[in-house]
């Protein structure tokens, strides 16, 4: 029997409240070629890219991992991340290139690669494009019909205690040149991010009465579907819809958390004051995975919480501001407050890696995470080894088991550690992974035609 050719594109439609809708679909044999190593079009089976940001550095002796190469341990900060801990590399002692400085800013050309642009003051402005947005081009450039070029998220919703501002304060993606580039502002409300990528709706999210769901909509249109697949398809078929029906129901169900009051300074309604961060960090996890899974998108951001922002970790009974107890050398607060970022970071990886990747594995397998800070000490602002963590095996690119890449020992020295090489490199050996005839990255002081061999494969 000759085997059904589905494309890649095929979207599920359907009318909800007299307006159009479309639900992306999961990987399915169908849309494969017949041994199940490329698309039927015979293009390449997706790899994805996410870069994950959380601010005001660390400290040093808990969260540098002791061993090198592939026989390291996970430090006492590191420990959240045991379960994926084979998809984990992790850089030290690079020295980020900036020679620019205006504390937490500098450290931002750890995802691009660029001096800052001053704004003068407590502002500056990106001074070109990140990573994301790179292998973003490159994304574009082979599948010009992918629905989302690329989306970003935001956890923390506080904003700067110290007035910082700026695209660099704002945003960590950015599109375009050098000169003319443009913030990928985040999202902080999972609803809005659920519209971003799954469908449109008839009225504004946080003001329409009570739904239709949007599984219902394009319930007929998988019916038809669904009769033209084989067993394997039609199971990953009903798998996918129950799943986005589920999702669904959890971020209704969180509606008081999500609703946006009058005239915010924040978008999203805290919860007894306190915000969600457990809950919102799964919500936006499990949305970025859909994505991932639905081919709606490949690259992807997380922006856990803005430098120099109000932030309290209440979840863990912080008690105060994390980058106030960042200021001060042996805080417990500011110790206990990274690895509950990491707890959270994990939380995201988790999420990734119990998600089927349609064509084999999991969505870790097909994906590099590029994760960082904008500083290493959080006291002194030290751009001298800035950690790095690259996560996921890119189909095969990075190492597995992963391994500690230390470029230099470390001197003991919190306020003044040591460094060396450069942290654009880890962005160029991300970028290969996309475009194996990249040869460079960055600008300025910042560009090299560097990579880290030790965790490519």
């Amino acid at each position: 029997m000759k085997k059904l050719a589905l494309d890649r594109r095929t979207l599920l439609r359907g009318l909800l409240g007299g307006a159009g809708v479309s639900v992306g679909l999961p990987l399915l044999e169908a849309m494969l070629n017949d041994s199940g190593t490329a698309l039927a079009d015979g293009s390449d089976l997706p790899c994805r890219f996410l870069m994950f940001y959380w601010a005001d550095g660390v400290d040093i002796a808990s969260f540098e991992p002791s061993g090198t190469g592939d026989a390291w341990n996970l430090s006492e900060a590191l420990q959240p991340l045991a379960t994926s801990k084979s998809y984990v590399n992790i850089l030290t002692g690079l020295q980020n290139p900036s020679t620019v400085a205006k504390t937490h800013h500098e450290g931002m050309t750890i995802f691009n690669g660029y001096n800052y642009i001053d704004g003068g003051g407590l502002d500056s402005d990106a001074g070109g494009p990140t990573i994301d947005q790179l292998i973003a081009d490159r994304i574009m450039a082979q599948n010009p019909d992918l629905p989302v070029r690329s989306v970003h998220t935001q956890i923390s919703k506080r904003q700067s205690t110290d007035g910082d501002g700026g695209t660099n304060a704002i945003a960590i993606s950015h599109r375009g040149e050098p000169g003319n580039l443009v913030a990928n502002t985040p999202i902080t409300n999972p609803r809005e991010v659920w519209q971003t990528l799954f469908g449109s709706f008839a009225e504004p999210i946080d003001t329409r009465p009570p739904r239709l769901k949007v599984i219902d909509a394009v319930r007929a249109d998988a019916a038809r579907l669904r009769k033209t697949l084989g067993t394997e398809d039609r199971k990953r078929l009903d798998a996918h819809l129950q799943g986005i029906d589920e999702l669904q129901n959890k971020i209704d169900a969180a509606t008081p958390a999500c609703m946006l009051p009058g005239e915010p300074t924040e978008e999203n309604v805290d919860v007894g004051g306190k915000e969600p961060i457990t809950n919102v960090t799964q919500a936006m996890s499990e949305l970025i995975a859909y994505a991932f899974t639905c081919d709606i998108t490949r690259v992807a951001t997380v922006m856990f919480k803005r430098f120099v922002s109000a932030t309290v970790f209440d979840e863990i009974q912080a008690g105060e501001i994390h980058h106030s107890a960042s200021h001060q050398a042996g805080n417990n607060t500011y110790k206990q407050g990274v690895t509950y970022v990491m707890e959270r970071f994990a939380q995201l990886l988790d999420v990734l890696r119990t998600t089927d990747d349609p064509t084999a594995g999991n969505l870790l397998d097909s994906t590099i995470v590029y994760a960082s800070t904008d500083c290493s000490t959080g006291f002194t602002h030290s751009i001298s080894r800035q950690p790095i963590l690259l996560v996921g095996h890119g189909r095969g690119y990075l190492k597995s088991p992963g391994v500690h890449y230390q470029a230099t020992p470390w001197n003991g020295n919190d306020g003044n550690p040591n460094a060396t090489g450069t942290t654009s490199a880890a962005l160029l050996t991300c970028l290969q992974a996309f475009d194996e005839t990249a040869t460079t990255v960055g600008g300025g002081p910042g560009q090299t035609s560097q990579t880290i061999s030790d965790v490519v494969a």
